[in-house]
């Protein structure tokens, strides 16, 4: 069962301070250097602790944790990833080292939770879940209702934004923001479990992994949502006339 470390005291730090113009000069340096000794000093003298600070700090920050995988290891294994990718970075593209390393992080992470999560309900067959279920009392005649409900609701809301994308022109700004919202519902389970308790809360950490998700600013994430805020309100108020939710 993954253990989450200890939570660290003291003031919540404002601004990133480990990851500076130094590091991204470092990070240019490393990338365009043809010595191996010499990126291998570069990277120990200058990116080994502000990568490994950004890795704890968006496990931490996003709570991406794995359920089987202790912290150590999810930490190592982003880390490594990472380590992979970091020669795509382009510094003539005007972006810096640090949001593009941060972007494959929160990605790359994002992907394994939604992996285990397929993977979590592949392995449950009927026939294991039966079994489970009914040596104990107390589920013998209990079944989650408004879970089910839930399911099928957020199912539905699902394959009407796959059918919108199929069968509808629609703009490049709202086919990020549903491919986007199509991989976040159809692992609702496992994604809203790391976002918390709280609706206010809920939206905003939604908000961000669409916005790591696409790229877009915070303002063109809205104006794609309106399509989809409208059928999900046609949606839900069906389900309400026909009093499933």
């Amino acid at each position: 069962m993954m253990s989450e470390e200890p939570k660290k005291r003291g003031r919540k730090r404002t601004s990133n301070l480990y990851f500076g113009p130094e590091q991204e000069e470092a990070v240019v340096k490393f990338l365009t250097s043809e010595s191996y000794s010499e990126r291998n000093k570069i990277y120990n003298e200058f990116l080994r602790y502000p990568i490994n600070k950004m890795v704890e700090s968006i496990i931490r920050r996003y709570k991406l944790y794995r359920k089987e995988y202790d912290y150590e290891d999810v930490h190592a294994d982003t880390l490594s990833f990472l380590v992979t990718k970091m020669h795509n970075f382009k510094p003539d593209k005007n972006k810096k080292a640090y949001s593009y390393f941060g972007t494959i992080c929160k990605h790359y992470l994002l992907g394994q939770l939604i992996k285990d999560d397929k993977k979590m309900k592949s392995d449950l067959s009927y026939e294991d879940v039966y079994k489970t279920v009914e040596t104990m009392d107390d589920q013998i005649y209990s079944i989650d209702d408004h879970k089910m409900q839930l399911d099928d609701f957020i199912k539905e809301i699902s394959a009407s934004i796959k059918a919108e994308l199929q069968h509808t022109k629609v703009s490049e700004t709202e086919l990020k923001v549903g491919e986007a919202l199509i991989k976040i519902l159809d692992s609702w389970e496992t994604i809203f479990e790391q976002v918390g308790s709280g609706n206010k809360y809920n939206k905003n950490l939604i908000l961000s992994y669409i916005r790591e998700m696409t790229d877009l600013t915070t303002k063109d994430i809205r104006v794609g949502m309106r399509r989809f805020k409208k059928m999900y309100g046609l949606i839900k108020n069906d389900k309400i006339d026909k009093d499933l939710l």
